[in-house]
């Protein structure tokens, strides 16, 4: 592995009726608070009451941006920017899921800056600080309550870019199970493969000497698939939501990856489907990650596959080549995520060959080759997106 420094400065809030600590969280950094939440969800399930009272403890003077996108846009970020220079926002309180969170990072960045925050997501500018801010989380999915990273579309322009800094981590997140009881099952569904494909994109890398790092992944993986299917039968049980939303936090806050890089071809290719067609990002990887597999496998990369289909996708690997065991456990995981309900192919979002050709320029547009386990071009990501068709 590769030498590495460690270090996450978000604190972790994690139970049943951890939005008690709230108010004095909240209270170390400010009293005018800018609350970010999306469609509503929040208001029909009470945890916006909920929070609300909890601010009001402090005497709080609180702002609002509703409205965020599942594929939060640029738009709405400006709009949030707007709120905190106007009103002189201090703090910031994203309540919801990944789309929410990753929205307020944008916000509390560009809050501390003069140039236009779609500028910073596309690397154009730096990122200079952030306003404080915290997470109440209520969909277990993306990571966001622990990390830097964000993704933010660009609607006007059909674009749609990941980025971070270090000033984009939250202070800390609060994350009650209890909060993810109303989601629904196609929600829970979406967020179970995008936690597992972030274990995935992990464990897809070049480094030699990573045995503890692939054994964190690989019972990642299968704690997950244990308790999924089990939750889909009973959306409100609070031991399965539980090992969800831990499993979701811990799959994507870099305590997985200590010591390499992973590939994120899979998410880049997502990213180019849904800023053209704005589908759901788990329905969107969950078609992508398994021919995304097939396209790189090949003899010699194929032990890291097998080992993989093995391990945690039960391949008897006896009188079977390297390669053939491989392939194996793909179809497995293309297998569960079937019988747990994601969609397989894009047809599923009505999307056909006439958008492939724009789709696979987006996948290049920050460079003309992607991916770290094995580079991909334009020409790759084309072949992948009919493959998917």
């Amino acid at each position: 592995m590769n030498n590495f420094t460690y270090h996450n400065p978000t604190k972790l809030i994690f139970g049943k009726g951890q939005l008690d600590a709230l108010p004095k969280e909240v209270e170390k950094y400010g009293k005018k608070v800018l609350i970010v939440y999306g469609g509503g969800s929040i208001k029909r399930n009470g945890i916006y009451d909920t929070v609300l009272s909890k601010l009001k403890e402090i005497n709080a003077e609180v702002f609002e941006l509703p409205g965020v996108e599942p594929n939060p846009r640029i738009s709405t970020v400006r709009k949030g920017v707007e709120i905190c220079k106007k009103e002189g926002v201090e703090f910031l309180l994203a309540i919801g899921g990944g789309s929410t969170i990753d929205c307020t990072k944008a916000v509390a960045v560009g809050a501390k800056t003069d140039v236009d925050m779609w500028d910073v997501v596309t690397k154009k500018e730096q990122a200079t600080g952030a306003l404080p801010f915290g997470t109440v989380l209520t969909l277990a999915a993306t990571g966001s309550e622990m990390n830097r990273g964000s993704v933010i579309t660009n609607w006007e322009t059909n674009e749609k870019h990941g980025w971070g800094s270090p000033y984009s981590s939250p202070k800390f997140s609060i994350l009650d199970p209890e909060n993810t009881f109303s989601v629904p099952k196609d929600q829970t569904i979406y967020g179970i493969v995008d936690m597992m494909s972030h274990v995935l994109e992990h464990y897809f890398h070049q480094e030699t000497n990573t045995p503890i790092q692939d054994r964190f992944c690989e019972s990642l993986l299968i704690t997950v698939m244990e308790t999924a299917p089990k939750l889909l039968d009973d959306l409100q049980n609070y031991e399965y939501r539980e090992t969800i939303m831990l499993s979701g936090t811990l799959a994507l806050n870099d305590m997985l990856s200590m010591g390499f890089r992973g590939d994120w071809a899979t998410h880049n290719l997502e990213h180019a489907v849904s800023a053209v067609h704005d589908i759901p990002h788990g329905g969107g990887l969950a078609i992508l990650f398994p021919n995304w597999m097939k396209h790189v496998l090949n003899e010699e990369n194929a032990p890291r596959f097998k080992q993989l289909a093995v391990r945690v996708f039960d391949v008897d690997p006896k009188g079977k080549s390297d390669y053939d065991a491989a392939l194996e456990g793909i179809e497995n995981l293309r297998k569960f995520w079937t019988v747990i309900g994601a969609p397989s192919r894009l047809a599923d979002y009505d999307i056909d060959e006439s958008t492939v050709e724009e789709m696979a320029e987006k996948t290049v547009v920050a460079n003309p080759e992607f991916g770290n386990f094995k580079k991909l071009t334009k020409e790759d990501s084309a072949e992948i997106f009919r493959a998917s068709l």
